[in-house]
Parts: structure tokens; sequence; C-alpha cells
């Protein structure tokens, strides 16, 4: 791999255009007036891209791992937080695989 620079010049190009991704949508931002409105949609953002994740996950999923999604849901919802809900839902997955369900 270190010998090969079309490997290097990939990661350069593909790092570039994440990073033209990223600024462009800050430049953009430059020109929208700021409501009420398009500051709850940006809240909301976060968690509508991991809903739309989600969605396809869940279409195959099994009982175990829609209890971790139940799981996370609810303890984002009524206790902690996003983060504490992604935590928890995965530690229910791995208790149900770890028992053999």
């Amino acid at each position: 791999m270190a010998g090969n620079p079309e490997i290097w010049i990939a990661i350069a190009g593909m790092a570039l255009a994440s990073y033209a991704c990223r600024a462009g949508g800050y430049w953009a931002m430059g020109f929208v007036r700021m409501t009420p409105r398009v500051e709850g949609w940006l809240a909301a953002m976060p968690s509508a891209l991991v809903a739309a994740i989600l969605a396809r996950t869940l279409a195959s999923a099994g009982p175990v791992e829609i209890a971790g999604v139940a799981v996370a849901f609810l303890v984002a919802r009524f206790f902690g937080g996003d983060f504490a809900g992604m935590i928890a839902g995965i530690g229910a997955v791995a208790a149900l695989r770890s028992i053999g369900l």
C-alpha cells in the first residue's frame, strides 16, 4: 500500500470531496436567514438522520435488534438523550445476545 501512489491520490481526493461538502454547507447557510423554523429544523436533523439509517436496518431486523431500538428510544426519550439511548440500545442487544437470543 505504501508504494502505490494511486491509493494516496484516491484518499486525498476523498478527503477533499468530504471537506468541500462540509465547507459548502457552512457557506450556503450564510445565505439563509435564521428563523425559529430553520433553527428547529437544524436541531432535529441529527435525529432524523439516525431514524433514516435505522429504518432500513429495522426492515430486515430480528426481534433482538427491534428490542434494542425500543430500549434506545425509551431511554433517549425519557431519561438521558440520544447518547444515553444509543448506549442503552447497544447494551440491550449485547445482553440479549449473551443469553442466547
